[in-house]
């Protein structure tokens, strides 16, 4: 079978977007098979076109304005549906966040999604909780068995967990917990609930919520943890960004040590993955003659790992754009199993050009203060279940950290403090080493009340390679920013901007100039004095909200031989 198009006697006219070559184009990709085929020298009808083609193959001309017939144009119309716009979904706290928690929305009709938190059945109404995630509150729902849907309550269909759709009108609410509640007109289950849902009413530990970490963000203290993460990473670009600061995305592989402590995950492609992990033999890693790891048959062609930091990337951008910041994941291999370490954490790393450590220090001051200021005046339902659940005071605490001045002394004066404490410690003191978590906390909460403190001008033997060496030559332009209940939130630098000071400091630290040839070029060419900090993100969060845990302080929790999830 054929279908032989004559040549045409009128002028093809067609609607944009397709032109002539486009058709041609379109008719070659939907080319029939050989058995079945199409002369085309000239087209006169599209529409005769699609009639010839098997039907599986004219799908292209739904979206095709139709052609001209009977050598006459006519007006067309596309068969194309338009993407439908984009709404913000109406959520339980745009019907219970305002200053009155409702009252003015009384006899309005609503629409209410969300999961089951618990359900009540009584003689004559039953009482369903459901939230959204939008906030701590719940929406309580009131359904008598005369609304549409009750049969889902009595066959058991609605259960904690369950995910529901829920119309009724906002009324007054008879009881005292909250103002208003919802007289359900309608409710339709839209995803069951196995009785097996390990969230009940009773409380839970939090060591058992880590082993359910795809069901905790349901429960108050996980969803709450959730939301003002969200607000401080909105006030952390909120304020560099007001402040004049380009965000940079660095790389999460690199062939650097930022910190020059070889705590990194290595990524290979040498472990062959062709089947199960488990099954990679170790003789198909391929060996140089000496018996060792032949790096250059690897991906990169050398060692490559997970990045501890992205400072190194983030100077680079300074020395261009002036003042920048990166906010990202990064990784520690450190076989660590307290409460204050995670091998996946993200981070916030600004860098000042033409910046010394005091500009460093104000930077840091300020930001902290910017952002516990927001989540104090935007998280208050949230902060208000932290300060009552989880660390009582701990508004007070926060709202010190505003209106305080942050306290600043040097390593110097902070280890002849710690000496002078009527306090034993477990870690003891002496010039020059590293303070412990003890030692910060008691310096910020007992020496000084509760106010942010400032160490500065550290011993390098104990510093990173890249801070600044002072004149004295024994300490680096470094500082280290303590709050009360963490102690180190905040470390910082004035980075070493001279050549000959920085290829010294490698060389004492026996690291590999060679790896770090693109840092030590941003020095030869139009170096500046330059400075930023680092801050561990679930630290902050930790801070916020007062969880001791800080794997409580991320949604996925990575740590020693816990990947889950």
């Amino acid at each position: 079978m054929a279908v032989a198009l004559s040549p045409a006697t009128t002028t093809l006219r067609l609607i944009k977007p397709f032109s002539a070559t486009a058709l041609r184009r379109l008719y070659i990709f939907y080319k029939p098979k050989p058995f079945f085929s199409i002369s085309l020298p000239t087209i006169s009808s599209i529409s005769s076109v699609a009639a010839a083609l098997p039907l599986s193959r004219r799908t292209f001309c739904s979206v095709i304005p139709s052609a001209i017939s009977s050598g006459e144009a006519t007006k067309t119309e596309t068969l194309e549906k338009k993407v439908g716009e984009f709404r913000k979904k109406n959520k339980i706290v745009d019907i219970k966040g305002g200053p009155d928690e409702g009252l003015n929305l009384v006899g309005e009709t609503v629409v209410v999604k969300g999961w089951v938190r618990t359900l009540r059945i009584q003689s004559s109404v039953t009482f369903i909780e459901v939230n959204d995630g939008s906030c701590l509150s719940n929406m309580q729902c009131v359904m008598s068995s005369d609304a549409e849907g009750y049969d889902q309550v009595e066959s058991g269909l609605i259960s904690t967990g369950a995910s529901a759709w829920i119309q009724g009108t906002i009324v007054s609410s008879q009881g005292s917990k909250q103002k208003i509640e919802l007289k359900v007109e309608k409710l339709i289950t839209i995803g069951k609930s196995d009785p097996s849902f390990p969230i009940q009413k009773k409380r839970v530990s939090r060591e058992f919520l880590r082993t359910k970490a795809h069901l905790r963000p349901r429960t108050n203290t996980f969803g709450a943890v959730a939301r003002v993460r969200n607000a401080l990473s909105y006030a952390t670009h909120r304020f560099f960004q007001e402040n004049g600061f380009v965000w940079i995305s660095s790389p999460i592989v690199t062939a650097s040590d930022c910190e020059g402590a070889g705590e990194q995950f290595c990524v290979t492609t040498l472990v062959p993955t062709s089947g199960e992990p488990g099954d990679s033999p170790v003789n198909a890693i391929p060996k140089t003659e000496d018996g060792l790891i032949d790096w250059s048959k690897d991906f990169f062609g050398k060692p490559a790992f997970l990045t501890v930091s992205g400072q190194l990337n983030a100077e680079a951008y300074a020395t261009a754009l002036t003042d920048v910041y990166t906010f990202g994941p990064t990784f520690r291999a450190e076989n660590s199993n307290t409460s204050r370490h995670l091998a996946e954490f993200w981070m916030i790393e600004p860098e000042l050009a033409f910046a010394d450590l005091d500009d460093d220090m104000a930077c840091a001051a300020a930001y902290l203060q910017y952002v516990v200021e927001y989540i104090l005046e935007n998280c208050k339902e949230d902060m208000d279940f932290f300060n009552t659940w989880i660390e009582k005071g701990i508004i007070k605490r926060l709202s010190d950290v505003v209106e305080k001045k942050f306290v600043q002394l040097t390593y110097t004066d902070a280890v002849e403090l710690l000496l002078k404490a009527k306090k034993k410690f477990e870690f003891p003191v002496q010039w020059g080493c590293d303070l412990q978590s003890e030692h910060e906390r008691y310096i910020t909460e007992e020496e000084f009340g509760g106010c942010p403190v400032i160490i500065r001008d550290y011993p390098k033997e104990i510093k990173a390679f890249y801070m600044r060496q002072n004149n004295d030559g024994k300490t680096v332009a470094a500082m280290d920013m303590l709050v009360p209940r963490v102690g180190e939130l905040i470390g910082g630098s004035q980075r070493e901007e001279r050549l000959d000071y920085l290829e010294e400091r490698l060389a004492e630290l026996k690291l590999n100039k060679e790896s770090y040839w693109w840092y030590l070029d941003l020095r030869r060419y139009g170096s500046v004095p330059h400075a930023g900090f680092g801050l561990g993100f679930e630290r902050l969060v930790q801070f916020a909200t007062g969880i001791e845990n800080i794997r409580d302080a991320i949604p996925f929790p990575r740590s020693p031989g816990s990947a889950e999830f």
